[in-house]
Formats: structure tokens, sequence, C-alpha cells
């Protein structure tokens, strides 16, 4: 028999080191029958699979064994898979770097990169999973779970993109209901996005969530490392989470309930744990120089470059008054956002910030001050380092650059003329919650003069975004999957 040999590489990063236009896998549990039926959470990787953070030459599988275990992870394009299969070959890689083994130290979670790859171009993966005293030759030949993805087009390709957006999931005793937990995942599925952005709380650890109504396991408020990582493991335990993290690809961020509500970073002594417990549980990709950095920048093709914002972890308090030495980025990422905006070479730059521009969000008497970008008649806010970023954009005549926030669980777009030249300058939409009670509208603050194209509230939703380099066009869809507000801009 022929043997066709497929080179694949693995590089281990734990948790803690650290669209693709579609992609499909499944779970195949330890009982699954030979033709492989999808079992998502079951068997040897209870809590799923993930891809994030795809490039044009990269991608992160996530996964979580069952307890200590060894993982062996074989990958290369789908082209390939299918010759091998046509030949009736064997796929064998030709140079293999040992397993990875999972241990308790990142709660059996490990994000591996998958690297060398080639843009716009679908690869198909194994993970194979044997105990944990398991040798190379040891490992079974069938695998706990397959899957493809697409890698992304290079910059220079100009490619139309659909994505969506949202946050807030699980707030305030609106948790996991049933075995679906959230069935708002199978109506984003619908719309086969090319990939998810996950704008923060991606748990609401500060919540509790009581049962019944709720299924049981989260009715305690996180505080340490474990209990966040529970709460990360409750929300996998929702069926309709891991089959839509099966199928589409995420990148994704924090906001403030992923440790407590309204938290500045540097002065919040539970910040490290709920920082480890989110890069555990989802896959993100850090330099290996800054290796809890949270900001990073997509590019899709020629048309689209996402910067992905990390609001909490460099920000000052924010009950401090706001003046030219207040910040929420932090002197570095400031400057990297600055510097990217004017390089970009991309028809539509996309600014993603889990808090919004203009709403001002009061605190309370336990974290007072504003949490938002805008200011309040307490003298809080974060408005000189907003200026900071109109400034540029005005002066260095950037042009197509929308703004995607949420945080204050309404939908809501705005158009805004901060120069009131009577031509609009950038744009922002505002998703969300996913599960969460409906926000208390708060006026929108009229410093950078904004014109309000649409707003509403009461209902669970997502932003669906589709980008082409002749326009950005925007829908609202709720919990059922209807459409209900929309808006387009042309590029300029």
């Amino acid at each position: 028999m022929r043997r066709l040999f497929l080179f694949f590489g693995l590089f281990a990063f734990c948790s803690m080191l650290g669209g693709c236009s579609a992609w499909s896998g499944q779970i195949i549990g330890s009982q699954d029958s030979s033709e492989g039926i999808p079992a998502s959470g079951s068997g040897l990787l209870p809590q799923g699979i993930a891809i994030g953070d795809v490039t044009s030459q990269r991608a992160l599988l996530w996964l979580r064994t069952d307890g200590a275990a060894v993982v062996r992870v074989e990958w290369a394009p789908l082209s390939l898979w299918e010759q091998a299969s046509k030949m009736a070959t064997v796929v064998a890689p030709i140079s293999r770097i040992a397993p990875l083994k999972t241990g308790a130290e990142t709660d059996y979670t490990l994000t591996i990169p998958l690297e060398g790859l080639t843009p716009s171009t679908r690869y198909r993966y194994h993970v194979v999973v044997g105990p944990a005293e398991s040798l190379q030759s040891q490992l079974p030949g069938k695998p706990a779970a397959t899957g493809e993805f697409v890698t992304l087009p290079d910059e220079t390709t100009s490619a139309a993109v659909s994505f969506a957006w949202s946050g807030d999931l699980g707030s305030a005793g609106r948790c996991r209901r049933g075995a679906d937990g959230y069935p708002i995942f199978d109506a984003i599925h619908r719309y086969h996005p090319d990939f998810f952005l996950f704008l923060g709380d991606t748990i609401y650890g500060d919540h509790l969530c009581p049962s019944p109504p709720n299924e049981p396991g989260a009715d305690f408020k996180a505080t340490t490392l474990d209990t966040y990582r529970l709460r990360h493991r409750y929300q996998r335990g929702a069926e309709s989470l891991r089959r839509f993290l099966v199928e589409t690809p995420v990148y994704v961020v924090w906001d403030d309930h992923e440790v407590r509500n309204n938290f500045s970073g540097p002065y919040d002594e539970q910040m490290p744990a709920g920082r480890q417990a989110l890069r555990e549980y989802w896959p993100i990709a850090s330099p290996r120089e800054d290796l809890h950095r949270l900001y990073r920048t997509i590019r899709y093709g020629a048309d689209l470059e996402l910067f992905i914002l990390d609001v909490r972890q460099y920000r000052n308090r924010n009950v401090d008054l706001d003046d030219a030495s207040k910040t929420m980025l932090g002197t570095a990422q400031l400057v990297w956002l600055l510097n990217g905006l004017q390089t970009s070479t991309a028809t539509w730059k996309v600014i993603a910030t889990p808090v919004p521009l203009s709403i001002p969000k009061g605190g309370d008497s336990t974290v007072p001050g504003n949490d938002g970008w805008a200011g309040g008649p307490d003298g809080t806010g974060f408005e000189r380092e907003r200026q900071v970023i109109v400034d540029t954009i005005l002066s260095r005549k950037i042009k197509n650059v929308v703004f995607l926030s949420g945080d204050v669980h309404w939908v809501q777009a705005n158009a805004y003329d901060p120069n009131w030249d009577g031509i609009i300058d950038f744009h922002e939409y505002i998703a969300g919650p996913l599960s969460a009670p409906p926000g208390r509208f708060a006026p929108t603050q009229t410093v950078l003069h904004p014109t309000e194209l649409f707003y509403e509230t009461g209902y669970h939703n997502f932003g669906l975004a589709r980008a082409t380099k002749h326009d950005f066009h925007v829908s609202m869809v709720d919990e059922t999957g209807k459409e209900r507000v929309s808006h387009r801009i042309a590029a300029q």
C-alpha cells in the first residue's frame, strides 16, 4: 500500500501562554458508532472544542479533557485528507512532537496553536485522547474529535466577510435553562457567520444563578481561581453553546463580570484569578513577550481589520476625576491602537470596545464613578482619552471607522460628527445582551454630536455585520432569529 505522508506541527501553549470563512467539527463520544455521529460535549471532551483567533497562517484549538490525559493533534489541508481517502492510503505524520498532557494546573485545558498554515485554505484536524499514562504508541487510533476550519484570506485579497457579535451571557439569574441552556446561539448559527466576536461578560462571576429556574451549578459568587473556573465550566454545560463553538470560530475578550462589576484591573486583587480562568477557557492569542495581553488585531483580507480592545486590565479607577493622565487603555495599548488606525490599509477599520462611547454608565456605592468612556456630572469618565482617539481619526482623515460595543443591554446605533461640520466621521453599533435583563435606558451624551439611528430594548440579541469593499451592513437580530433593525454605510 502506498503511504501518503502529511506534515503537521504541534506546539503547546497552556492557557496561560496564551474567521475564517467557516469551519465544522464533531465531538465523538466514547460510545459513538463508526459513522461518527456528533455527540458534542460527551465522552473524553465533556466541554467540547473550539477554534479561535484564526488568521491567514494560524488557528488556535481549545479543548478540555475529563481529568488528566494525553492529547495528540494532527492536521493538514482538507484536499490532502481527501486525496489519501481516495487512494486508500494511510495518513501519517512525517514528524511528531511528543503528545501533550493536560493537568490540574490549567484545569485540564489546552490551547494549541496550529501554525504554518496557508491563507484561504480549508484544514481538517483530528484530536486523539488517551489515558494520562499513555505512551505515543498506546494512543487510540480513533479520534475523540474531528473538525475543519478555513484560514483567513491574506491582506491583498478582497473578500466579503459576515460576522456576529454580542456579549453579556448569564446575568442576574438569566442563566442556563434546560439542556440547550442558551438557545440564542442556535439563532446565531442559522446565519452561518464567518466568526463570532464575543465582546465580554462571557460569565457573570459576581452574580448568582439560582436553581430553579436555572440549571444547578452556579448559585455562588466567584472570587477564587477555582470558582471562576467553575463558572466557565457552567457556561459550557449549555449544549447550544457547545454546538455553536464546534461550528463557528471565535474571537473573545473580557469586560468586567469575568472578575466583578466595573473592576479596574491594577487595583483589583481578584483580577489575576479571573484573567487566568478566562485564558484557560477561551482560545486567545498573546505574544510571548506579554503573556497577559488580550488586545490584538485581526486582519480579514483587504477589506477588514478588527482592533479588539482590553478596557479592563490597565484602566485607572473609575472614581478618579477625568484628566489628561486618566486612562482606560493604558499607554502601550493606546499607542498600539493609534498607530494601527493610521497604518491600516483595510477598507474598514473596526474597533471592538466592550464599553460604549457615549452612554453614561454610572457606578454605585461599591464602585463609584462612570465605567464607560462617557463622563458624568461627577467629573469621572474617560472622555480625555476618548478624545485622543477621535482627534487622531479626524486629523489623519481616517475613513470607514466603525466602533462595535456592548455592555448596556440594549441595541443602538449612532452616527458621529464630532467636529460639527455636517459630515459623519464614524459610526457605533451596540449589541447585547445574549442572556441578561434589559438595560435601563440612559440618554446618549452629546459631546461627540451623535445622530441616533435606532434604539431598541427589551429582548436578547446579537449584531450581524457584513463587510465588503463597497459597504458595511449591520442588522440587529433577536433570540428567535428575527432581524429587528438594520443600517448600511457606504465605503468612502
